[in-house]
């Protein structure tokens, strides 16, 4: 269970709110309530319309003016109750890789709350991610599902380009993850920044240098934060299929509220991986 009065988990949500943005992001607290029963998970997007999609800064300030009216009422009462101090969220960005243009807007909707809030880092990189990408890439028939399995997918990628946004820093992070994948698919795996013009073609051209023949495209995003186009066209591109962005898996909940509980000093259950199937 959450502590009581502990400090609410706000989702950072980047990207043009959209209907299909909500849902992601809904199922993505879902999952971090369904951890930490009794968490007080909410969302804000950071290019929210005060309406249906409230802005991060309006839902930092509805969550401090929420405990102070606890407070108030329960003092109201008769109740013997602390004042309430310390953070009144913890402010985790839907980012899998660091983006430092979007974490500059994170960080001044916290500035622009004038609430007393703690950000956290991104999500990435993490072994849980290169599971996700796994998966990623075999539904989309790009990678078998289990290595310790024989029989073989006939459109396996033999070289994965791992594609990021957020310039250099982004790409390097990613590449610790690609790491990991490639140990888990027994393949080259090469990051590149979709926000970099030839990037995506130039990793593409350097498998194809080192003897891959079949690439893939496995996109180190959640989904919110780039327009969907960028990806077709990066695959155009490097002339390869490509794998959908991570989205709601498991994993992005359970890192979510990883970040939540460290932050806060509190041991929640550790985020386990999920069987590929």
């Amino acid at each position: 269970m959450a502590p009581e009065g502990a400090p609410a988990l706000v989702l950072a949500v980047p990207g043009t709110p959209s209907a299909a943005t909500r849902g992601l992001a809904e199922e993505v607290v879902s999952i971090a309530r369904s951890e930490l029963p009794g968490l007080d998970a909410r969302i804000g997007y950071l290019d929210g319309d005060e309406a249906e999609f409230p802005s991060l800064a309006a839902v930092l300030a509805h969550a401090a003016e929420e405990r102070t009216a606890r407070y108030e009422q329960a003092v109201a009462a008769g109740a013997e109750v602390k004042e309430p101090d310390g953070p009144v969220a913890v402010v985790v960005p839907l980012l899998a890789g660091p983006d430092s243009a979007l974490l500059r807007q994170v960080r001044q909707a916290v500035m622009d709350s004038r609430v007393a809030a703690e950000l956290t880092d991104v999500l990435g990189p993490h072994p849980l991610l290169a599971e996700a990408l796994h998966v990623r890439l075999s539904e989309a028939g790009l990678a078998r599902a289990d290595r310790a399995r024989l029989f073989t997918v006939a459109t396996a990628a033999d070289g994965i380009v791992l594609a990021s946004v957020g310039g250099d820093e982004a790409v390097q992070a990613a590449g610790i993850t690609g790491m990991l994948l490639a140990a888990r698919l027994a393949v080259p795996v090469m990051a590149a920044a979709l926000d970099q013009e030839g990037s995506i073609a130039s990793v593409a051209e350097q498998l194809r240098g080192s003897g891959s023949q079949q690439l893939a495209l496995a996109p180190y995003l959640i989904g919110p934060e780039i327009d969907a186009t960028l990806l077709e066209e990066a695959a155009k591109e490097a002339d390869c299929s490509v794998a959908e962005p991570l989205g709601p898996y498991p994993a992005i909940g359970k890192l979510a509220l990883a970040k939540y509980t460290t932050a806060l000093g509190i041991t929640p259950p550790q985020p386990q991986g999920t069987p590929v199937r």
